[in-house]
C-alpha cells in the first residue's frame, strides 16, 4: 500500500519535510516513489514547487494521504 507522508530533510534546529510518495512498508526514512513537494513548518508554507498533477493521479490510483498530509 502506498501513502503520501512527509520525509525529513534539512539541518539541526532547521527541518524541512519532503511529501513524497512511499511504501507503507518501508521505514519511515525508506527510498521513496516520488517525490511530490516540500513543506516548511517554521514559516508554515507550502513551496510553490508542489506537483499538482501527481498528487491528483495518486489520488485517482487510490493513494490515501496520512493524517499531517491531508491537514496541509
Amino acid at each position: 500500500m502506498i501513502k503520501l507522508r512527509l520525509k525529513r530533510c534539512g539541518r539541526k534546529q532547521r527541518t524541512i519535510y519532503r511529501i513524497v510518495a512511499i511504501d507503507v512498508r518501508s521505514r519511515g526514512e525508506g527510498r521513496d516513489l516520488q517525490k511530490v513537494g516540500f513543506y516548511d513548518p517554521i514559516k508554515n508554507k507550502i513551496y510553490s514547487n508542489i506537483n499538482i498533477p501527481a498528487i491528483l493521479c495518486f489520488f485517482e490510483k487510490d493513494v490515501q494521504p496520512t493524517g499531517t498530509v491531508q491537514d496541509i
